[in-house]
């Protein structure tokens, strides 16, 4: 089971080597303008990375993988999924 604390934002910082797992935030609509509100986790089982569900700056549903983000905020406030940092 996988727990997070809801409200949780987190701000992009895409890993820029050739081993980054994809897809890239930032080539998928995401900015570092923005802290983005994390809408769930999915941790397929054969595997151990684990994706940050989220929406883009297009309103575009996607599953990122959670290296490429940093904790940002715990918002409980707030119901945006994305908010100017």
């Amino acid at each position: 089971m996988i727990y997070f604390e809801p409200g949780i934002y987190v701000v992009v910082e895409q890993i820029e080597d050739e081993r980054a797992p994809h897809p890239l935030p930032l080539a998928s609509g995401f900015s570092t303008h923005f802290a983005y509100r994390i809408l769930g986790i999915y941790t397929p089982s054969e595997t151990s990375e684990a994706y940050f569900i989220l929406a883009n700056d297009d309103d575009e549903i996607w599953f990122i993988s959670n290296r490429h983000f940093r904790a940002y905020k715990i918002l409980t406030d707030k119901d945006d999924f994305k908010v100017p940092v």
